[in-house]
């Protein structure tokens, strides 16, 4: 019976630290980026198939990913995309972003210092050749223009999906944060905490400025998708990740995510 109860005992024990030991990694950071390369990351680009990185569009240089277009002639709206491989629903990430040369000939004019991170997105292997934007919520990231006027980052759009913001049914594409203007090539933090289909908040350099909730598939923007996957209505609870490319050249570093 001592013997019984000892092992009662240690099997009790030994069941609460691996119960421990998980929740304990599952609150860990964790870098989403080697620094070496995007092998853990799949390339969408418009017009193009998946797995296609298209004129070395994502590259990594001096432990950056970088989005290029060097090898590209007229832009020709071939928005891109980089998905991690594995989706997420409630999670910590945090990254750096920068602006960095001049908008590719023929981008369009709103895409000027603009890029961003998509999230809850669909799986990029279900996006046809033709579709532009991945049916996603969008932390969009916008660099000032230096002419003194306001151009907050960390702002909310939604292709292919709606939110609710202050309680109601946000009815536009996008919707601005309270951020600062950040111009140049300064580094600037972002941060985005999500809960599912629950709670969302994004936050640059420290500060939050923007929370929504009730992400779901819905309204247009998304062109060219698979009319199966877009089920308005549906609640986005998880996603993949995505850097975006969109005509600006920009730079991303230290990608890391907490599973909350």
């Amino acid at each position: 019976m001592k013997n019984l109860s000892y092992l009662t005992l240690l099997i009790i024990f030994t069941g609460c630290m691996a119960k421990r030991n998980h929740i304990s990694n599952k609150s860990e950071w964790i870098s989403l980026f080697n620094g070496k390369d995007i092998k853990d990351w799949n390339v969408k680009i418009h017009h193009h198939q998946y797995h296609e990185n298209y004129g070395n569009t994502f590259r990594v240089e001096d432990g950056i990913i970088r989005v290029s277009y060097d090898q590209y002639g007229d832009f020709n709206d071939q928005f891109g995309h980089l998905y991690y491989k594995t989706p997420f629903s409630n999670y910590h990430l945090k990254l750096k972003y920068r602006f960095v040369g001049q908008l590719q000939k023929g981008a369009p004019s709103y895409t000027l210092r603009n890029s961003g991170v998509m999230f809850h997105s669909q799986d990029p292997k279900t996006m046809p050749e033709a579709q532009d934007w991945p049916i996603s919520i969008e932390m969009q990231f916008l660099g000032g223009l230096s002419d003194g006027r306001s151009r907050p980052t960390g702002n909310m759009c939604s292709p292919g999906t709606e939110i609710f913001y202050q309680g109601k049914l946000y009815p536009e594409h996008c919707l601005d944060s309270k951020s600062k203007t950040y111009d140049g090539d300064q580094w600037v933090s972002a941060e985005l905490i999500v809960l599912g289909d629950s709670l969302i908040q994004h936050i640059i350099n420290g500060d939050t400025v923007l929370k929504y909730s009730k992400p779901h598939i819905g309204g247009g923007v998304a062109n060219g998708y698979d009319a199966k996957i877009k089920i308005d209505g549906k609640a986005l609870k998880s996603g993949f990740i995505a850097l975006q490319s969109e005509g600006q050249p920009v730079d991303f570093k230290d990608i890391f995510i907490k599973q909350l």
